[in-house]
């Protein structure tokens, strides 16, 4: 089954093309069959959740047997968040949108795709390059939704006249060339340049601040667009969220309860360490949800763009755990880095 998303052309470059969607009916019935599962827990990405009661109805109706879905009402941002009380209690969990950054056989991955065409972009990208000639080297990275391209776009980098290159970066990142909005190690490259390929700015914005001595290049497959990737706001904002919490004299330390976003020991060694400091767990991590504490400022070992992008939300500084070893004067403010997550859950 496929769904499509509405289109509009607004000029220009500012071309968004139709998205459709494999939800890969048969590999689903095929796993209901062979677990025999009367339970189906269905999660999806907050981008797709509107999809969700047709996804549900298409499987309930395709599958050989009678079932339950269940479709997942908390909030998804990546493969690092799963409903585990959903997946605990169905006889089968299908996890849309993202790669398995674990291998588990109660859950079921489907990656979706993108079918949009990435390599016109990319061709486009490389027009804003120095010649081969010139820059001999240029490092490729890319997203789940157009990893299945991968081996495409390296050739046609190559055909270009470039020395491509690519790596695994980590264990948390399932293929080569795979970034997450919290693990950039695939851009580990001996480059000064990096192509990022995929849609919008969350990804290359945070792999500029983690890379702050290449040159990012945008190019955007979904809305047509070639750009540089600019992370100097987020680092002045940064760098604003540390000034005001250096008065701080106590201090929350968030730690998440989400599956693949834990890090207790991390956030038990700042409290141990930290007389005025006291732990916080919670499951999503909210402007409203700290807003009834007293704290003077919080670090976050959850996911660490809540810290980068969401920030200006809260009322006060919310750091993440290297911003505040620079608050509290361990480290000098020149030593300000992204807050990188490794493992798996």
């Amino acid at each position: 089954m496929t769904q499509s998303s509405r289109s509009d052309r607004f000029g220009g470059l500012e071309l968004r093309h139709d998205r459709e969607w494999n939800y890969e009916l048969d590999r689903i019935t095929e796993a209901i069959d062979s677990r025999e599962a009367d339970t189906v827990g269905l999660q999806f990405p907050e981008g797709l959740k509107r999809t969700a009661p047709r996804v549900a109805a298409d499987i309930e109706g395709a599958a050989n047997r009678d079932i339950t879905t269940v479709i997942s009402g908390d909030p998804c941002y990546g493969s690092c968040d799963i409903d585990m009380a959903l997946a605990r209690r169905a006889d089968l969990f299908v996890h849309f949108g993202h790669l398995p950054m674990s291998e588990n056989d109660g859950i079921l991955y489907v990656p979706l795709f993108s079918n949009v065409d990435p390599l016109p972009i990319l061709e486009e990208a490389l027009e804003e390059l120095a010649p081969p000639e010139e820059l001999p080297d240029v490092g490729l990275v890319t997203t789940a939704q157009h990893i299945n391209m991968f081996d495409e776009m390296k050739a046609t980098v190559e055909a270009a006249g470039y020395t491509v290159h690519t790596r695994r970066g980590a264990e948390r990142l399932s293929q080569e060339g795979h970034v997450l909005g919290c693990n950039y190690a695939s851009a580990d490259l001996p480059v000064e340049h990096v192509v990022y390929l995929g849609g919008g700015k969350f990804h290359p914005v945070g792999l500029a601040m983690e890379h702050p001595d290449k040159h990012v290049l945008i190019a955007d497959p979904v809305n047509n667009l070639v750009t540089d990737a600019d992370a100097d706001p987020f680092i002045k904002q940064r760098y604003g969220d540390i000034h005001r919490a250096m008065d701080a004299e106590s201090w929350g330390i968030i730690f998440s309860t989400k599956i693949g976003q834990e890090r207790w020991e991390l956030a038990q060694e700042i409290v141990t360490n930290n007389e005025a400091a006291h732990l916080i767990s919670t499951d999503e991590v909210t402007p409203d949800r700290l807003r009834n504490f007293d704290f003077d400022a919080y670090v976050n070992t959850a996911c660490p763009r809540v810290t980068t992008d969401d920030a200006a939300r809260f009322d006060e500084p919310l750091l993440t755990p290297g911003e505040y070893r620079i608050a509290i004067g361990e480290k000098p403010l020149d030593e300000l880095a992204f807050d990188t997550y490794h493992g798996t859950w």
